[in-house]
Formats: C-alpha cells, sequence, structure tokens
C-alpha cells in the first residue's frame, strides 16, 4: 500500500459515505412511515385518551400533520445538525437514549465478533490442517448446526442449560440489579451475565469463518507457491502460518467487515431474549409504541457503524494484502 495515496482514498471514502448516509436516512425515512400505524393513536392511547381534538394535538406537535416531504426536509435537517429528535414514549432525547445503550450493544457484539472470528479461523485451520479425518467432519457437522440453528433457539437452550440445570451462569440483563457493585466486582458481574447473549450471538458467524476458512485454505494449499515452498524444505508449519493461513484471511477479512455490521442487526433478536439493555432492544421497544424518532434514530446510527467498519475493512485488507492499492 502506497501510504502518499491514503489521504486521497479516504478523502473520495468519505465523500462516497456522506452520499450513502444521505440515501440511507431518506430511505429508512419513507419506510419507517409507509409502515402501517399512527404514532398518535399510541401516544393518545397511553395517555388514556382518545379524543379527536388531543389526537390533532399530538399530530401538530410532534410534526405529523405536515406534508411528507416537509417532514423529510426537516428530518434531514435535523439530521445534519446531529439532532435525532425527541422520543415521545421516554421524554427524551433520540440521541442520550442512544448513547445510553450504545455501550451495551458495543459490549455483545465486539464479544461475539472476536469469538465468531477467532473461534471460526481456528476450527477452520484446524479442519482442513486435518481435511478427511473425522475432526474435519466433526468441525464441518458442527458448523452446519450452528448455522442452521435459529438464534432464539440456541439462546433458550443455553439459558435452560447453564442458568436453570447447571445454575452457572445468569440468564437475563446485563448486570443484577439487586446488588451494588462498583469496579472490578461490576465487571464480573457484567462479563458472567454477557457470556450466554455472546454465545448466542456468536456461534452462527463461527459456522460461517469455520467454512470460509477452511474452504479457502484448502485452496491456497493447492497453489505452485505453496509447492514450490514445500519442495524448497520449508518446514510445515511456517507454510501453514505464512503462506496458506495469510492468504486464507483475505476472504475472511472482507467477509467480516461485512458480518461486523449485520452483527448489529442480529443484536436485536439476542437482546430481546437475553433482555440485553442494548439499542437493539431500544429499537424493539420503539417499533411496538410506533415511536418514529427512536427507530429512525437506531437506523441511521447504525447504518453511520457499518459504513465505518467497511472502511476500516478496506484499510485493513490493503494493509494485510500488499498488493492491493487504495487507488480508485
Amino acid at each position: 500500500m502506497d501510504a502518499s495515496r491514503l489521504p486521497g482514498f479516504l478523502l473520495r471514502r468519505l465523500l462516497k459515505s456522506a452520499l450513502v448516509i444521505v440515501a440511507i436516512a431518506i430511505c429508512n425515512f419513507l419506510l419507517i412511515h409507509a409502515a402501517p400505524g399512527d404514532p398518535a393513536s399510541v401516544i393518545a392511547g397511553q395517555s388514556g385518551s382518545a379524543d379527536p381534538q388531543f389526537m390533532e394535538q399530538l399530530r401538530h406537535q410532534f410534526g405529523l400533520d405536515r406534508p411528507l416531504h416537509v417532514q423529510l426536509g426537516i428530518y434531514l435537517r435535523d439530521v445534519l445538525t446531529l439532532d435525532l429528535g425527541f422520543s415521545h414514549r421516554q421524554q427524551m432525547p433520540v440521541a442520550t437514549l442512544i448513547l445510553d445503550r450504545l455501550p451495551a450493544t458495543l459490549l455483545l457484539t465486539g464479544a461475539a465478533f472476536l469469538l465468531a472470528v477467532s473461534g471460526g479461523v481456528a476450527l477452520g485451520a484446524l479442519a482442513a490442517r486435518r481435511a478427511g479425518t473425522w475432526a474435519d467432519s466433526a468441525i464441518t457437522a458442527l458448523a452446519l448446526t450452528f448455522y442452521a440453528t435459529p438464534l432464539f433457539w440456541v439462546g433458550l437452550m443455553l439459558v435452560l442449560l447453564f442458568s436453570v440445570q447447571l445454575e452457572w451462569l445468569p440468564s437475563f440483563g446485563m448486570s443484577d440489579p439487586g446488588l451494588d457493585l462498583h469496579g472490578p466486582a461490576l465487571w464480573w458481574d457484567v462479563a458472567q451475565h454477557l457470556v450466554l447473549p455472546a454465545l448466542t450471538l456468536g456461534l452462527f458467524y463461527l459456522a460461517v469463518y469455520a467454512r470460509l476458512t477452511r474452504a479457502t485454505m484448502l485452496e491456497v494449499a493447492d497453489q505452485d507457491f505453496v509447492k514450490t515452498a514445500r519442495a524448497k524444505g520449508v518446514p510445515e508449519g511456517r507454510i501453514l502460518r505464512a503462506h496458506i493461513l495469510r492468504n486464507a484471511l483475505l476472504p475472511v477479512i472482507t467477509f467480516a467487515g461485512i458480518q461486523a455490521g449485520q452483527l448489529i442487526g442480529g443484536s436485536i433478536l439476542v437482546e430481546t431474549v437475553f433482555a440485553w439493555p442494548g439499542i437493539g432492544r431500544l429499537a424493539f421497544d420503539a417499533l411496538l409504541a410506533r415511536d418514529y424518532a427512536v427507530l429512525l434514530g437506531v437506523f441511521f446510527c447504525t447504518s453511520v457503524m457499518v459504513i465505518v467498519l467497511n472502511l476500516a475493512t478496506d484499510l485493513l485488507y490493503a494493509v494485510v494484502d500488499p498488493r492491493v492499492e487504495v487507488t480508485g
């Protein structure tokens, strides 16, 4: 990678990313408003009043009585100033709600991502090195099982086994609300609560990385440069690490950059099952309450995170493979 071309590459990618974010914001706004349901009716029901005059007042208060294109223009103007709106259900700014919940989601998805990538690459490398043996068959069967099993079912089974039967781990929440913990004790309590949801979310993607790593390693192992290294007497361990695994990681890195964004979306189901206080659970509650501002804020933030992760993936790809140029 030519370092002199990096600033220009970053500038072009940032400009393209800005256009993509605006386009995503417009699509999210139109999709949310095309969904059935009236937020004013939900608010009025929560207030215990369905008087038409009161509902009209609510629509005017939240700008729902304006034409759709006017609402869209106001929304885009606010987004450009990082104003994500106000939650009628929580009676708080949307940005505050998201910032309060975002660390929990990043902790969950980060732990699941590390588990998936490290475990998947390790299992895939072991399966490729033991190709055709019982170990390869066992890893393949295990990966296919994790891939085909619904996330919510895995989560419930883990709760039944480790929380109900064995009583090893807590089942729900991020920490024990009945304990006033601080410092290392608090972190240990959060870590215990993190195990089951991170395992549930990570096992599915672990299976994907294991299969991908195995396939790419077997493909790279048949390349001429690997055969040449063996003919020169290079130790098999060095061939595996420096030649096969390093080249096999290139498609894994690309796929990991895409899957990292999908992890945030997949966390909605896991956070709901385990009552994890992240933005996925926040989006689910906002959907039930027709809280448009919160939904749009969550979608906007997750879109930005996905784009940032994709940009980081491109840079990492160029670092891992010196043949990649950061032009165009």
